[in-house]
This record gives structure tokens, C-alpha cells and sequence, in this order.
């Protein structure tokens, strides 16, 4: 091999273990900010119902769902199309603009029941569920603030509301959000 193509490999590989999202199946790429964090444990928006086929081929036990049922793009009868292809599945509904700490445990809770079953947690757009994913993933598996936010914003920059929640489940778990380029500014509101 050439210099140039070594020196690209060892970049592309660096970027790669800078973050936790790892490789994944591009049938799972195909769901909506699909992020693989570890053998047994994603995030994505919502899929369809061909996509939790997929999931359940590729060996997903459980799902757990964090938004409402009545959002315009929920899959209808979500809960019996999982529990169809056998696998658990689990719902906390989260109000986007009102998350609860109490909201997040009751995941983790059931995540820590069963550390060891492969699991999706989504919701519409894997906004809630990266937020949700990099709490669990700080909190209960010890990954680093600066790994887990920047694999959250590879889908998004919380806003105000959602930075507040953050901050105050850290808190209850004494953790700090502040790291080496951790940036929490939230965005600015559309349309300014």
C-alpha cells in the first residue's frame, strides 16, 4: 500500500474510534438516524414495519418506543407487529417538550434488568432517543461525556429543554456535562 492510502485508512479509522457509533448492516442504515452504539445496544427514528423485520433478523430482542402512539408518523399497532416477531417490547411515552428524569429511569430500569438483550430505542427522529441513549451510556456503561455527546450530535444539538434534562440527570448521578469540546449552547429556535 501507497503512503497516501495508508495514511487515509489510519484517518478514516481514527474518526471511526473517535466516536462509539459503530459500522452497522446497511439494511439498518436504511432506518431513520439508525446509530449502533454496541453489540447490543441502538438508537433510530421511527422504522417501518419491514424495518422491524429487519431488526428481528438481525437478532434485536427488545424495542422500546419514547414517544406517543398518536404522532402522525407512530406505526399502527407498533406493539403487536413487535411482540409478532418475538420480540419485548416497551413504551415510555416522552413529551418532547417536557421530559421527565422520571421518564428516563423507568428505561434504564428496564435496561438494567437485562443488560445482555439486544436492544432499539427510538422514537420519531432519535432526537429523545440519542438524548436517552447518551444518559444510559454515561450514567450505567461509564463511556466518556465527550464520546457519548459527540455521538448524539450526530443527529442533533439539544435545545434548551432538553440540555436542562441532561443536566439535571447528570446531576442526580454526579456526573459533570462539562468536557473538552463539549458544546451545550442550544440552538438557536427556527426561524431566527
Amino acid at each position: 500500500m501507497n503512503n497516501s492510502v495508508v495514511s487515509l485508512l489510519a484517518a478514516v479509522l481514527l474518526s471511526s474510534a473517535a466516536y462509539g457509533v459503530e459500522d452497522v448492516d446497511p439494511a439498518l442504515d436504511e432506518i431513520i438516524n439508525f446509530r449502533q452504539y454496541s453489540e447490543q445496544f441502538a438508537s433510530a427514528g421511527q422504522p417501518t414495519l419491514e424495518q422491524f423485520q429487519v431488526l428481528a433478523d438481525q437478532g434485536y430482542e427488545r424495542i422500546v418506543y419514547i414517544a406517543f402512539t398518536n404522532h402522525p408518523n407512530a406505526l399502527a399497532d407498533e406493539d403487536q407487529v413487535v411482540k409478532g416477531l418475538g420480540m419485548e417490547y416497551m413504551q415510555v411515552p416522552v413529551a418532547f417538550d417536557n421530559p421527565l428524569a422520571d421518564d428516563f429511569y423507568a428505561f434504564a430500569d428496564s435496561m438494567q434488568r437485562n443488560t445482555d438483550k439486544k436492544t432499539l430505542l427510538h422514537c420519531q427522529g432519535n432526537a429523545r432517543a440519542t438524548a436517552f441513549s447518551f444518559l444510559y451510556r454515561v450514567v450505567y456503561d461509564d463511556i466518556p461525556v465527550a464520546e457519548a455527546k459527540a455521538d448524539m450530535n450526530t443527529v442533533w444539538q439539544p435545545n434548551a429543554v432538553w440540555r436542562n434534562f441532561i443536566f439535571e440527570v447528570l446531576g442526580q448521578n454526579e456526573v459533570s456535562p462539562e468536557c473538552a469540546g463539549c458544546d451545550w449552547t442550544p440552538p438557536a429556535p427556527r426561524g431566527q
